[in-house]
């Protein structure tokens, strides 16, 4: 592989257009004449360490995919603001009728150090008014443990999980039984996969 980043995608297609493109051809000519219907939402963050669809071995078309700075889900608002993941959210449940959002964290996330240390989003646009969002999550954490960070990264996918119940068309499915939530949190060193109970609410690796 090249050391040019451009050339390093380029090289990538190449080897996906040789080697998967071929296996999964009908599938990708389907998915063309019938369009997308995947039956899982994942928000997930912008990390390039933690790729969902790597992680779930996903095929083409079987996951919407949201991705965003430590994977938060905003409060529900309705002014004039540009709200990216309120609109895939509101496609991905109103549009093609997913029945599971599954919220995934993971170790060792850029956004969650940025929540607790305010030094790390100076100078970054558009970073601290994002990542205050895990402000209640922060603000729940136990006074001087010494393992906040992991713990936040919990907590940040319980918080999403809570503000996804803000959005009335969530909220109204989720209580019809028509769409279940989830969380996780993915582990980079070790590959490990952590989901929330929703009964104990505590996260349990597979």
């Amino acid at each position: 592989m090249s050391s040019d980043p451009m050339q390093e995608l380029i090289d990538g297609y190449h080897a996906f257009r040789n080697g998967r493109w071929p296996a999964e051809r009908q599938r990708y000519l389907d998915l063309a004449k019938h369009g997308q219907k995947p039956q899982t939402l994942v928000i997930t963050c912008s990390d390039s360490r933690s790729d969902p669809a790597t992680i779930f071995n996903a095929s083409p078309g079987s996951m919407f995919v949201i991705r965003n700075v430590a994977a938060i889900v905003p409060p529900y608002e309705t002014d004039d603001s540009h709200h990216g993941t309120s609109a895939a959210i509101a496609f991905a449940v109103l549009n093609l009728e997913v029945r599971n959002i599954l919220v995934m964290g993971h170790a060792q996330c850029g956004g969650v150090s940025a929540a607790l240390d305010n030094s790390i989003a100076d100078g970054v646009p558009f970073l601290r008014a994002w990542v205050d969002l895990l402000k209640p999550a922060v603000d729940r954490l136990p006074e001087g443990t010494p393992d906040a960070h992991t713990l936040l990264e919990r907590d940040a996918v319980r918080l999403s999980l809570e503000q996804l119940m803000s959005f009335p068309f969530v909220a109204e499915r989720v209580n019809a039984g028509k769409l279940e939530l989830n969380g996780a949190r993915f582990g980079i060193a070790d590959g490990k996969l952590e989901l929330l109970d929703k009964k104990t609410g505590k996260f349990a690796a597979l």
